[in-house]
């Protein structure tokens, strides 16, 4: 017998084995248990951010064999409306129009060019990957909050995200002093700080033409309710819910109960879909079971529950099913 004592022989040998063995593994289609560990590996490196990996300790969107939350999740669909995006599909269109029933709306790809005249119209937040850790604090506006001591931990996220006409001055022991998002429509607005976000959500083509005036004429004063004329923020930091994510979270997400989702899950989701950890404060009733906002006396509080356009004990229980499938932590009040 041969013996190959030269050190080229001995390399092309490895070589050959190496080949040899890669070739088996590939031909062999991955038909028995062993073979699983290469196909998840070759799975990972395929496409990296779809399996949405991350530097937290847990990620919301990482994959699982959860099939509740693989069938309802879908990374691909941006929460925010941008020029390239702004475009809707016929049958997303006709929803959005439906949800208020706008009786004379104006040419939205009109309205469209000039909002992005007044405000930045680039994709945001469509960055999720194995370097990034971003913490958010959903910030409800429930009447659990007082008393909660909640401030710090809040203020301690990365991104935390208001609602409506939520109040943080005289209360930040128990929500916390900043705020990085304010998600609002016409109806709700607030004046904001300079360097918070309004995240607009639009239920109508009307709601785009007065964030426009807003910022700018002041023109427009009433919808179907009276509106800010004007809006103290900054236009560099003004950002558009998407009427196709509004869609994705009524479809997917609800399955069709109420008329449209309210603005708690609405920022909720917006949350699951751009941030890696989740933790959500001010949802629910207080420990007395009344529904009522922090900021209210608890005897007048409980419309927010049950305005006859939402599903609220519906859009509770799926908020309570992402918490224990550990895809947010809920913090309940004290």
């Amino acid at each position: 017998m041969m013996v190959l004592k030269h050190p080229k022989s001995r390399v092309f040998t490895v070589l050959f084995c190496i080949i040899t063995i890669t070739t088996f593994i590939f031909s062999y289609n991955y038909s028995t248990p062993s073979s699983y560990f290469f196909k998840f590996a070759f799975r990972l490196s395929d496409n990296p951010v779809s399996k949405a990996l991350c530097a937290c300790s847990q990620c919301i969107s990482v994959e699982d064999e959860d099939p509740w939350f693989t069938e309802h999740f879908n990374q691909s669909v941006a929460p925010l409306m941008s020029k390239k995006n702004s475009m809707l599909s016929e049958d997303t269109f006709k929803w959005w129009q439906w949800i208020q029933s706008e009786k004379r709306p104006a040419n939205y790809s009109d309205v469209v060019r000039r909002l992005f005249q007044v405000i930045p119209g680039e994709e945001r937040y469509m960055d999720s990957g194995s370097r990034r850790c971003r913490t958010c604090a959903v910030v409800g506006n429930s009447g659990n909050l007082k008393g909660s001591n909640y401030g710090a931990l809040i203020d301690s996220s990365d991104f935390i995200i208001r609602m409506n006409k939520a109040p943080t001055s005289g209360f930040e022991t128990d929500v916390g002093r900043r705020t990085t998002h304010h998600v609002m429509y016409p109806e709700s607005a607030k004046n904001l700080q300079n360097t918070t976000n309004l995240v607009l959500i639009p239920f109508k083509i009307l709601d785009l033409q007065w964030i426009i005036s807003a910022l700018t004429t002041g023109t427009i004063k009433h919808t179907y309710l009276p509106v800010m004329a004007k809006i103290k923020a900054n236009k560099n930091k003004v950002l558009i819910y998407s009427p196709t994510f509004f869609k994705y979270v009524y479809d997917s997400w609800l399955e069709g109960h109420g008329r449209y989702p309210s603005t708690g899950f609405l920022a909720l989701m917006f949350a699951i879909h751009i941030c890696d950890e989740v933790n959500v404060y001010g949802f629910g009733a207080d420990k007395e079971g009344n529904w009522h906002h922090y900021w209210e006396n608890n005897l007048l509080g409980g419309a927010f529950r049950h305005t006859g356009v939402h599903d609220g004990d519906y859009e509770y229980n799926i908020t309570l099913l992402l918490a224990s499938k550990k895809k947010i932590k809920m913090f309940k009040g004290r």
